[in-house]
């Protein structure tokens, strides 16, 4: 048998340029192990993805340090600011992200209300307008670029709505990215509107307080400078707004539910081929 890490293929699709504001790219993995073998990874905090199992066994899913549970073959997840436990077996899946615009356009309730929750998507009104999608990769899980092309058709045709917030959501969205900004003022400054108004974008739309979503961003930040890092080393891939290591290993323990030596230490089977482009569509790579 394979080593693990070589049992998970992945294909990137970058959608077109309507929907590229909306979404991040979209991925289909492959899996394959032997009878009763998990492939195990771990996720670090996002915004809110769905998930559609084409083909193959059901996978388990939880926050990290909860217990894994089979998960419905299409899953979606609220923005996180946590870790997700991630069991796979042999299958083929399909994962979208929506970011913060997106989230805006395609979902129908507060980010906040499913911040850090993992939900069935068909039973979810929040991910109503993408439940379709699931149908579209089970009708030929053999031919997966056809399958892409089918779901951009959808997702440029699926009713949406535009928030009367969306200017409002992209500038927060890009001033968040801004290695520069390390305050909430910085925020209100560059997004022009009042700190209350703020604080409800925020929720309304990104499923934190603004507070948190900065810590979330320098945290990112680091770990997408130590992923492309030559050398290695946490000490020169931290964050700007860091006041010292010790104060990056706190924020790991919050974020990911270890330490960044236990992080390194485990395989990321899954991971490994979409770190780049994942961070760097955070704006994780900036700075």
């Amino acid at each position: 048998m394979p080593e693990l890490h070589e049992a998970v293929g992945v294909r990137i699709y970058s959608l077109g340029s309507r929907l590229q504001d909306y979404f991040t790219a979209l991925y289909c993995f492959s899996v394959e192990a032997a009878d009763g073998v998990e492939v195990v990874d771990c996720h670090y905090p996002d915004w809110a993805a769905v998930h559609f199992l084409a083909g193959g066994e059901p996978h388990r899913v939880s926050l990290w340090g909860e217990t894994p549970q089979e998960r419905a073959p299409f899953t979606a997840n609220g923005p996180t600011s946590r870790a997700l436990s991630v069991r796979l077996r042999s299958s083929q899946f399909w994962s979208l992200g929506l970011n913060p615009v997106g989230w805006s356009r395609y979902a129908e309730s507060p980010a906040s209300g499913v911040a850090n929750t993992i939900v069935d998507g068909q039973d979810h009104a929040a991910f109503a307008r993408l439940a379709p999608i699931l149908e579209i990769v089970r009708e030929n899980p053999g031919d997966p670029d056809g399958t892409a092309r089918q779901i951009e058709d959808f997702l440029c045709t699926a009713r949406s709505t535009r928030s009367p917030h969306e200017v409002q959501v992209i500038a927060l969205h890009e001033a968040l990215r801004d290695p520069a900004i390390g305050d909430v003022e910085g925020l209100v400054d560059r997004v022009g509107v009042s700190r209350r108004t703020l604080e409800r974008l925020a929720s309304r739309y990104f499923g934190f307080s603004p507070k948190l979503l900065l810590r979330r961003q320098r945290f990112l930040r680091s770990l997408g400078k130590y992923t492309r890092s030559s050398d290695s080393n946490w000490s020169t891939s931290l964050d700007g707004h860091y006041v010292d290591q010790a104060h990056f290993v706190r924020d790991f323990r919050a974020f990911m539910g270890m330490t960044p030596s236990e992080y390194v230490q485990m395989p990321h089977p899954l991971l490994e081929s979409i770190f780049t482009p994942r961070l760097a569509e955070q704006g994780a790579h900036q700075g």
